[in-house]
């Protein structure tokens, strides 16, 4: 659900949904039927363009039907659950080093901006972090472009008045850490 919900304009096929949420072929199947049956996906089959390597098969795909009359709601409580796991992902962050800045954006949100989670600070593991990064692009469905700045390089940016660090600041976020100035 978080996939199709993160994308409802989205079309996907069978085979492609068991690869972007790593799952197998019979559960996603399943799943679908169920939200079909409930009518917040429709199936559509692609147009028969001749395809020679596949005569007379057709793929079907499916998406979000936008007249789904709890679609709202149900958008409503994903944006919640993805509240949940920013505080969750916050806590996370936090125990891999020193943080001064932390904010979540973009995807988080529901909107553009140049990285969905923007982390300053000195961060013990880096793999940990793209573990830990990882693990919450599957929960949530949807990846997270990340930037991780030490301090200095911020105060650094900041200095020069780098324009993707302006960009940055002057997007939408919500801001769990900050304590730049301390």
């Amino acid at each position: 659900m978080n996939l199709f919900l993160n994308n409802p304009k989205q079309a996907y096929f069978i085979r492609e949904l068991t690869r972007l949420i790593d799952t197998q072929i019979n559960a996603v199947r399943r799943e679908i039927d169920n939200l079909i049956k409930v009518g917040m996906l429709i199936e559509t089959e692609e147009e028969d363009a001749g395809n020679q390597k596949r005569p007379g098969l057709k793929r079907k795909y499916y998406q979000v039907n936008q007249a789904f009359p709890l679609l709202a709601e149900i958008q409503s409580l994903m944006s919640k659950s993805h509240f949940l796991m920013e505080r969750r992902l916050d806590k996370e962050i936090m125990a891999l080093g020193e943080i001064s800045y932390l904010a979540f954006m973009g995807s988080f949100l529901g909107q553009e901006a140049p990285v969905d989670l923007l982390i300053v600070g000195n961060i013990r593991d880096k793999d940990e972090l793209r573990r830990v990064v990882q693990k919450s692009e599957t929960a949530l469905g949807f990846d997270i472009n990340y930037t991780c700045l030490t301090l200095s390089d911020y105060h650094y940016r900041q200095d020069v008045a780098d324009k993707f660090l302006v960009s940055v600041m002057n997007a939408p976020k919500h801001v769990a850490v900050d304590k730049r100035n301390a």
